[in-house]
């Protein structure tokens, strides 16, 4: 995924190692050096999670909404950005575009970023996975713990969420992490978007294709996108997820699949996401998919 988000990645490189504002300064465009504060699209906050759960550190950007510091009684629906490092510059120009043009509410979006793409920065490889190709286990489940415990009980407290209308987005093998956290913490979020998800190594389904579905209240949404231009066994098993899982009515989750005609494997998550979340957050009269 790497080669297709260079630009993403010099981006978040130069908001990395520049100076952040807090984030009254960063919504007002305050800031004097060149810093984040003079990209309105991303402004916001930022802040290093040293994270217990994990025992490694990740970078956490915040993109606020145009006009946050106008009305301190909104709440805002707020949406957590796997892979934050290419995904967080890429989706929330987007988010911007989109409230202008396609009436989405304006949200808060956190990236959840690891500060490169090298082996020895980036755990993704260890995070989104239960299970190892050896068969030892992987940090998935320690990873859920730092979202639940840690990121998002300090985003709800120092930003004007919308507890009920958490979203959570994954591209690729973050994409498989998506529809972890729908099984094994059903209710943490309201919404999942998995854009073109990986394979379990132990499996080789998506998740919850082989499992008992969740017990609890029907509410929220599970959406995996797939491109018809995708790898062809990821392709394939995004199918069986549409043909076995979507068509289902005894999971606790309204179910939809989105086939994105020419998508390739990463190139368009952005499509992913405007018709993910125009599901999740419809205009009224407008038909959905």
């Amino acid at each position: 995924m790497a080669r297709q988000f260079t630009l993403a990645a010099l981006l978040l490189a130069t908001m990395a190692s520049a100076a952040m504002p807090d984030a009254a300064n960063a919504q007002s465009g305050q800031g004097t050096d060149g810093s984040i504060a003079h990209l309105p699209s991303l402004r916001g906050d930022y802040f290093l999670l040293e994270s217990q759960a994990v025992g490694r550190a990740y970078h956490i950007y915040v993109r606020l909404p145009e006009g946050y510091q106008e009305d301190e009684n909104h709440r805002y629906p707020v949406v957590y950005l796997l892979d934050g490092d290419s995904t967080f510059p890429m989706l929330a120009p987007l988010h911007l575009f989109m409230h202008y043009d396609d009436k989405l509410p304006e949200a808060i979006l956190v990236g959840i970023a690891y500060g490169g793409f090298q082996p020895s920065i980036n755990k993704r490889d260890v995070d989104f996975r239960l299970v190892m190709d050896d068969g030892s286990e992987g940090g998935a489940a320690r990873f859920l713990a730092m979202l639940e415990g840690e990121l998002l009980t300090r985003i709800d407290r120092q930003f004007r969420t919308d507890p009920e209308r958490r979203v959570l987005v994954g591209q690729s093998r973050g994409g498989s992490a998506v529809l972890q956290a729908a099984w094994l913490k059903p209710g943490l979020f309201w919404g999942h978007i998995a854009s073109n998800p990986g394979r379990e190594p132990d499996t080789g389904l998506l998740f919850g294709m082989n499992r008992a579905p969740p017990q609890r209240p029907r509410g929220g949404h599970l959406i995996v996108a797939s491109g018809s231009q995708d790898r062809d066994y990821l392709r394939g098993t995004a199918l069986q997820w549409r043909d076995q899982i979507a068509s289902r009515d005894d999971l606790p989750w309204e179910t939809h699949f989105i086939d994105i005609e020419g998508g390739t494997h990463a190139a368009n998550l952005g499509d992913a996401y405007r018709r993910g979340m125009k599901i999740m957050f419809p205009v009224p009269d407008e038909p959905q998919d």
